[in-house]
């Protein structure tokens, strides 16, 4: 009975959440930045309520089906890519194997193994797995690191709608006059939190992360405020 690979201690390692928590990050940043930033550039233009409004759920229903459709199609695109490649060592595995494996073993001598050395480890993983050992080796592809294109479209659209929401319901609780310092307040601390919940999520530090979102999320808002400004201006 082969038992299973157990590591001689454990560590806490974050990186097999690359994947799902781009694409969360992703879809929740940008929900909450182009439907804040809508509504306020479409509120600097100074129209009725109603026109925020039905601008705000507009930018939410559009963004999220962007989003999704966007992330399932640039990660298919990925996906195509990786088992093109995959394909393409399988032949060469049937071709030349021996190329195949001097191949391998160069890697593992400019890894830093003597050539002896590499020669048999490139031996005895081609006799395991030839495939496996280059997929991962040469081609750098891992189950944490291949492409899921389902995941990343649920991941961004999901949090895409959530985060969306969040400007959108403080548009409607304030005051009229008051729609733009409430809904850039609300973008802010939201966030803020995105930010430091994004960085903890992934095991790094939280001050970068939360700067970095503020400061785009702040252009983006200040930017397309200016836009409505003067488009207001002109009507």
């Amino acid at each position: 009975m082969t038992l299973p690979y157990q590591s001689a201690h454990e560590e806490v390692h974050f990186i097999n959440r690359a994947g799902w928590l781009r694409a969360a990050v992703l879809g929740a940043n940008d929900g909450i930045v182009s439907v804040s930033s809508l509504i306020v550039g479409v509120a600097a233009a100074d129209p009725g309520p109603g026109a925020i409004l039905v601008a705000g759920m507009a930018g939410l229903a559009a963004g999220a089906m962007s989003m999704a459709a966007g992330e399932y199609v640039s990660v298919s695109s990925q996906s195509d890519i990786e088992h093109a490649d995959i394909l393409r060592e399988k032949r060469a595995l049937i071709d030349t194997p021996a190329e195949e494996e001097a191949e391998l073993a160069s890697i593992y001598e400019s890894r830093g193994l003597s050539p002896a050395t590499a020669a048999l480890v490139a031996r005895e993983l081609t006799e395991k797995d030839a495939l496996g050992a280059h997929v991962r080796d040469e081609l750098g592809l891992t189950e944490v690191h291949s492409a899921n294109p389902l995941q990343a479209a649920f991941a961004s659209g999901l949090t895409f709608t959530g985060a969306a929401a969040l400007p959108l319901v403080a548009a409607v609780l304030s005051p009229s006059d008051k729609i733009i310092p409430v809904v850039v307040i609300t973008t802010l601390v939201c966030l803020a939190g995105l930010g430091t919940l994004g960085a903890y999520a992934g095991g790094a530090p939280k001050l970068r992360p939360t700067a970095r979102v503020l400061f785009w999320g702040a252009a983006a808002m200040a930017i397309t405020a200016g836009v409505g400004r003067i488009f207001g201006l002109n009507l």
